[in-house]
């Protein structure tokens, strides 16, 4: 897989470009970037609203992926967004956080949101704060935005380093297997080895963080004991 390989559709404005990405997946032949300039009912994980806000990078890629290696798909889709900042400014501190957000100088830069999509197809929903974040007090995270870490780089640039990037993990995910793409993110996560709050609907879990497995589930050592966790919001031990 390569850039070529990518069809991009550009819109002025959507909704939402999961939903269009959902909407062309019925008709899909191929791979596809669905980008807007500007969306209006941008969204989270666990129902959140995604603040689309201007100047920033809004757009979802919609690939052919097997349903049941989807933390495969949320991994390779934070490292990319990683790996694609670093290459900007190899200086710049970021960090990785599960499941799927990038840390940047300990603020969320990025949001990425999964769905089913027709047939084998995955949707990947990804926003990056490319001029400005928000600032609201009831945020569940801090954010910040490329522009305010003095990374200076347009939307369209951004995207086209990141398209490319993505595509080289796809062919490393499909060649080599998922292994790398582990060790690679358990290596830039942040706090492995020290204590997390992991919060989920029902219940709050601290432990020490052991990084993710082979299926990227959370690995929490607590009272000798390692537990996977599927599904939550982590925060840290500050």
């Amino acid at each position: 897989m390569n850039f070529e390989d990518w069809q991009i559709i550009r819109f002025k404005k959507l909704n939402s470009t999961n939903d269009k990405a959902l909407e062309q997946s019925s008709i899909a032949k191929g791979c596809y970037v669905i980008r807007a300039d500007e969306q209006t009912a941008g969204r989270g994980r666990r129902g959140r609203v995604w603040q689309s806000l201007k100047g920033n990078l809004f757009f979802s890629l919609l690939l052919e992926f097997k349903t049941e290696n989807i933390g495969e798909l949320v991994i390779i889709s934070a490292v990319s967004l990683y790996q694609s900042i670093k290459q900007i400014n190899p200086d710049a501190d970021v960090l990785l956080k599960w499941p799927n957000d990038v840390l940047l100088n300990g603020s969320k830069v990025s949001g990425i949101l999964l769905e089913k999509a027709a047939g084998n197809y995955m949707v990947v929903g990804i926003g990056v704060n490319i001029e400005q974040s928000p600032q609201n007090s009831d945020l569940l995270y801090q954010a910040t935005s490329l522009k305010e870490a003095k990374i200076n780089i347009t939307s369209d640039d951004f995207l086209t380093l990141y398209i490319n990037i993505f595509s080289n993990n796809i062919n490393i995910l499909n060649t080599e297997g998922f292994e790398s793409l582990r060790l690679f993110w358990n290596k830039n996560a942040k706090a492995t080895g020290k204590e997390i709050l992991v919060r989920q609907e029902k219940r709050n879990i601290r432990g020490i963080f052991k990084g993710i497995d082979e299926k990227a589930n959370l690995l929490l050592e607590k009272d000798g004991k390692t537990e996977k966790i599927t599904f939550g919001d982590v925060f840290y031990e500050e």
